[in-house]
């Protein structure tokens, strides 16, 4: 099955009705989106921006401590994301406003499932190019479209668990990411106990990406800390 990168960004919905994040989370999840984040308040969505950094976000329009427009006024002074508003006002006045304070699109509620999905494919992919086809490393190349590494001509199958631990070092590459995040990017929201998991996958992608694997000079450990991939330009 062809990978779609799309499924992997990580979404924030934010919504104070509990059974319209259920059932918008249940939604996305059928549509395998795995990265999903919930938040009731104003203060709830920013804290999450700023620490689990979404690449997409649901914003319900009115909020117990503000309203959406002011919250992706706030979002805009550090993410430039994009936005979808989900509301039940439908007023042209109120559609103007959201998208001119940034929003990429604007969808009333009662809405048709296939619908929020159609336009959350279509936000995503508008924003978010398919990743770099090869990713050069010091002895080999990442090919994240195709889940697989290159090398010595070889062409080396990753496993999903692989995939998703990389493609968290890369969006970081050059940086420190804690084994909690690289947990978090394989496990979801309970990562919780998978440390040494963890370990046995790094071993195995030094396997597949290093070309002397016990001497890693591309996925480095940084003790006490985590991990960080260092790509070619």
């Amino acid at each position: 099955m062809t990978y779609d990168y799309i499924k992997q960004k990580k979404i924030l919905l934010v919504d104070d009705e509990e059974n319209l994040c259920q059932m918008v989370c249940s939604i996305f999840r059928e549509e395998h989106y795995t990265k999903i984040r919930t938040a009731g308040t104003m203060a709830e969505a920013l804290t999450i921006c700023k620490d689990w950094k979404p690449d997409f976000a649901v914003l319900d329009v009115m909020l117990p401590d503000g309203d959406g427009i002011s919250l992706l006024e706030k979002m805009r002074e550090f993410t430039g994301i994009p936005v979808l508003f989900l509301t039940a006002l439908g007023e042209d006045e109120d559609r103007l406003k959201g998208l001119f304070a940034g929003a990429d699109d604007y969808l009333v509620k009662p809405f048709l499932p296939k619908e929020l999905l159609l336009r959350t494919a279509a936000i995503l992919r508008r924003t978010y190019k398919e990743e770099t086809p090869l990713v050069r490393l010091a002895g080999s190349q990442i090919d994240f479209a195709r889940a697989e590494v290159l090398k010595n001509g070889e062409h080396l199958p990753l496993t999903a668990k692989e995939h998703e631990i990389l493609q968290a070092l890369y969006r970081n590459a050059g940086r420190i990411v804690t084994i909690d995040q690289l947990c978090e990017a394989a496990w979801g929201d309970n990562p919780f106990g998978y440390e040494n998991s963890l370990m046995a996958h790094i071993r195995r992608i030094r396997e597949k990406i290093e070309l002397t694997p016990s001497k890693p000079v591309s996925l480095i450990t940084v003790k006490g800390l985590g991990y960080k991939l260092l790509v070619e330009e």
